[in-house]
């Protein structure tokens, strides 16, 4: 699996560091360690259950190896899992040159089909704009008309000539899945402050871009998202980083 791929080359770099700080906010969770580098991850509020718990081991969680909450990112708990993976995006190297707007980089041709899976509200309008067609794909059911269930990708992304995948599909283990129906596709991104900046990784299974987001300023990160703020208002406190896996 591609985050078996992520969690091989990350987990080395973890064995130094420890956890000073956890947020896991109703939109974004959030992992600083010793060093001060922050990772984030989405939250699957939707997916918290019944009752006032929702990590059992809150509490104990700062102070811990690095490792080990990063090998959460494998848990079937899709809140834990995102802690494992705030954890390894802590890890991913910084400082990387920008390639520019996700937009510009696809380069979407009139002629062209294009695939998202996962709802990207403010990249809707300009893709049906430049594209032929979008096609948008949602696990869950309330996202309005026009949206695909997910079972309708095995059938559509085949047909895309450019994909964008949510980086959430690390957490809820579809990546895999998905990144296989777009083997035809001469762009496939992924995309959203989930995704781990590794170009090998993703290079290798035919991936052509990632598009994510570096914390720049933690202190302010972990308070907006302790506050329940989303990616609109974490924009003066991170980076956006677009990169393309190959030259």
């Amino acid at each position: 699996m591609l985050l078996d791929d992520v969690c091989d080359q990350l987990l080395p770099l973890a064995a130094a560091r420890s956890v000073t700080d956890v947020r896991v906010g109703l939109g974004y969770t959030a992992v600083q360690l010793d060093d001060g580098r922050c990772g984030l991850a989405y939250t699957f509020r939707h997916a918290t259950g019944g009752g006032c718990c929702v990590v059992k081991k809150a509490g104990t969680l700062c102070g811990q190896s690095a490792s080990e909450l990063a090998q959460s990112a494998h848990s079937q708990d899709s809140i834990v899992a995102a802690l494992g993976l705030a954890t390894l995006n802590a890890l991913t190297p910084s400082g990387l040159p920008s390639a520019g707007d996700i937009l510009d980089l696809l380069a979407i041709e009139p002629t062209e089909t294009v695939g998202m899976v996962g709802y990207f509200s403010p990249l809707i309008g300009p893709l049906k704009s430049k594209a032929k067609t979008l096609h948008i794909f949602e696990q869950r059911d309330d996202m309005g008309p026009g949206v695909l269930p997910a079972s309708a990708e095995e059938k559509l992304l085949p047909e895309c000539q450019v994909v964008i995948v949510s980086a959430t599909t690390l957490l809820n283990r579809t990546i895999d899945t998905i990144l296989g129906y777009c083997q035809g596709a001469r762009e496939v991104a992924i995309l959203g402050p989930s995704t781990p900046l590794l170009l090998s990784v993703f290079a290798s299974r035919g991936v052509t871009i990632l598009s994510g987001m570096e914390v720049t300023d933690p202190s302010q990160a972990l308070r907006i998202i302790s506050e329940g703020g989303g990616t609109r208002q974490l924009l003066d406190a991170t980076r956006k980083v677009s990169l393309r896996t190959k030259d």
